[in-house]
């Protein structure tokens, strides 16, 4: 959207809202990092090099203690998942929520407008066949 030669980013209420809680709180702010990491390719690339190293020159026999590493790994990586899906829900449940009370709104506006439309029609309605007699 253009206004006078400047570009204008509107964004939806909720998005603001939930972006500046986020900012706010430590917690969120480290669980957004861990997650964005855990969810790149760097992530699976820095496993593939530690891994390999690990397996290659570290340990002769890596296997128990990697299951465990990689077990322990997995439980925390998928409770971010889960932080992530909370996340989500709680965006679009509030998004949800928002776009109802704005729809609710504006049907009401509407409902009003269209009953002033109408008194108005039939005002001039009125005029119109007193004007004709």
């Amino acid at each position: 959207m253009t206004t006078v030669g400047r570009d204008v980013k509107t964004e939806h209420p909720v998005v603001v809202h939930m972006r500046e809680r986020r900012a706010a709180d430590v917690q969120l702010r480290v669980a957004d990092a861990i997650t964005r990491f855990a969810g790149s390719m760097a992530f699976v690339y820095l496993h593939i090099v530690v891994f390999a190293i690990w397996m290659i020159f570290i340990e002769k026999s890596p296997w128990p203690t990697l299951t465990l590493v990689v077990s322990l790994e997995a439980i925390f990586l998928s409770t971010f998942v889960m932080i992530g899906q909370n996340r989500a829900a709680a965006f679009q449940q509030a998004k949800a929520d928002h776009d109802f009370v704005e729809q609710e709104t504006e049907l009401k506006t509407n409902t009003q407008l269209t009953r002033e439309i109408h008194v108005l029609t039939t005002e001039l309605a009125r005029r119109a066949a007193a004007g004709d007699a």
